[in-house]
């Protein structure tokens, strides 16, 4: 029997990572479980061929849609999780978000907490992971009690003039809110502008380590504590309860070499992820728990949400030569417009593409020019709107323990309005009037996306109609915490991260306060 803990954290992402951080000053005998490895670093980091092609640092593992099989490209499994790779745009949800809002595809459901109570959190979260940004500016943007921690990064002149533009046209563009460290060190002020960030950011593995990510502003914090440990390549297999059924007694950690390990606390804190957190719960049922634990619901899996995604590049008439475009936001459409009545969603840039990616995502380059001319004058939108809760877009498990998801894509008129009004903009911003797609998928080619994962168990006052309660305990079980994107009720359709460190630092200060 391996040693005992106060606290198992399982997962070291946003949730685990940020968890270990807030639990760390306590004292409490703490063990992170991470089923990979320190992201090496390497060449490859910044090869668009590795990261985006080839997928050099996506899961080896086959998942399948209904019964075809795929390898996912996320999330990834690294101390700091997907937050590794992720673009570190850093957005708190809106206060309509959290109450019930009606669109054209049907229902958002409200959360069983508000915005107010989160808010205090939000700035926590913001401080925490370095956010720069400007408020006053976005007409959608939640009241805040402080302004942003840090100053927004600076735009680059393209993408100056893409603001002017914009606000010529009567729009409201504004700094997209990013969690960057470089020129930072424990809140001391320093210079930080987009120059001096890698131009090779998002959706790259950052080795400077400026990408704000939960390993960078968590784990590392945490491990500072005699009191924390930290054990890589430990695949947690399954949860194991008492006989009540009503505590979880025993982790099992299934090792590389194929043994397994069983560790105990009095606490566990599940943080694997919207996706693998329910694959967990599911592995682990028993007598108890027959369909899975904690899954007398049912809703264990149900209401996958991931955001109705796309990615699109647009064709400068002059040449963008932007290091960090990722900068700027749009959010007019956010709740629909004079038009429509029906939220569209948002819009941000993305990191630039180069000519390896634009090669690979333009079936043929454009108006004559090359793909590396393509590139050099390109502007990286990623457009983002609301995917509606459907219990019957979820995971299984198949007879091998496999993932299984079951989706169906919904509210499609929405991102489709959105991608219209941008395609309207273009011949004002300096652009041919022509948008090429990405696959934004992300190479799954299914209509679903893993980037953003929330929904497969989401929180609730009532036992009956959710999984876990509104301080992400578990309605059937005492001494465990779910922190990552699995409470989210409705996704909203901005980027998650923020919310789910938010929550996180709310569970912890309720684990502080009230628990122990």
């Amino acid at each position: 029997m391996a040693k005992h803990y106060d606290v198992i954290i399982i997962g070291s992402g946003a949730g685990g990572g940020t968890m270990a951080r807030a639990l760390a000053p306590t004292g409490k005998e703490i063990l992170i479980l991470e089923r990979g490895g320190f992201v090496p670093r390497e060449r490859e980091n910044s090869s668009s061929q590795a990261v985006a092609v080839e997928k050099r640092y996506a899961p080896q593992e086959t998942w399948y849609f209904d019964d075809r099989p795929f390898r996912p490209s996320h999330p990834h499994y690294y101390v700091g999780g997907s937050t590794k790779l992720y673009g570190a745009a850093m957005i708190r949800l809106r206060e309509r978000d959290f109450e019930q809002v009606e669109h054209a595809g049907g229902i958002s459901p409200a959360w069983p907490i508000s915005y107010a109570d989160l808010e205090p959190y939000y700035l926590e979260a913001e401080k925490w992971y370095y956010v720069h940004g400007e408020a006053g500016i976005d007409p959608t943007e939640p009241q805040r009690s402080q302004s942003f921690p840090y100053p927004p990064l600076e735009y680059e002149p393209r993408i100056q003039q893409l603001h002017d533009d914009l606000k010529r046209l009567g729009y409201h563009p504004f700094p997209l809110p990013m969690g960057v460290k470089l020129g930072y060190e424990d809140g001391e002020p320093g210079p930080v502008t987009s120059l001096n960030l890698i131009s090779q950011f998002d959706g790259y593995p950052d080795p400077t380590e400026s990408k704000a990510d939960a390993h960078v502003v968590g784990i590392k914090y945490a491990l500072k504590h005699d009191n924390v440990t930290l054990k890589t390549h430990s695949y947690v297999e399954r949860l194991e309860t008492d006989n009540s059924g009503r505590r979880v007694t025993g982790v099992v950690v299934k090792k590389e070499d194929g043994a397994n390990e069983i560790y105990t606390a009095d606490w566990v804190i599940v943080a694997a992820g919207a996706i693998n957190s329910a694959a967990l719960f599911l592995r682990s049922k028993n007598d108890k728990h027959p369909n899975g634990l904690a899954n007398s619901s049912g809703l264990v899996g149900r209401n996958y949400m991931s955001h109705n995604n796309a990615t699109f590049l647009a064709i400068s008439k002059e040449v963008n030569d932007s290091l960090f475009q990722k900068t700027l936001a749009l959010a007019d459409f956010y709740w629909g417009d004079d038009e429509w009545r029906y939220p569209m969603g948002f819009i941000q840039m993305l990191g630039k593409v180069d000519e390896v990616l634009m090669k690979y995502e333009s079936p043929q380059p454009l108006e004559g020019m090359s793909y590396a001319e393509m590139a050099q004058h390109s502007l990286d939108f990623w457009l983002q709107s609301e995917d509606l809760p459907d219990p019957n877009n979820r995971i299984t498990l198949n007879a091998d323990n496999q993932i299984v998801f079951h989706y169906t894509r919904n509210n499609d008129e929405a991102p489709q309005r959105l991608t219209a009004k941008l395609k309207s903009l273009l011949s004002y911003i300096g652009c041919h009037e022509h948008l090429i797609p990405v696959d934004y998928y992300l190479g799954t080619q299914f209509a679903f996306n893993l980037a953003h994962e929330m929904g497969t168990m989401k929180f609730g006052a009532d036992a009956r109609t959710s999984v876990l309660d509104v301080y992400c305990r578990p309605h059937e079980l005492e001494n465990v915490f779910v922190t990552d994107g699995s409470f989210f009720v409705s996704a909203g359709a901005v980027n998650p991260t923020l919310t789910i460190v938010a929550q996180t630092l709310r569970v912890a200060d309720f684990i502080k306060r009230e628990v122990w």
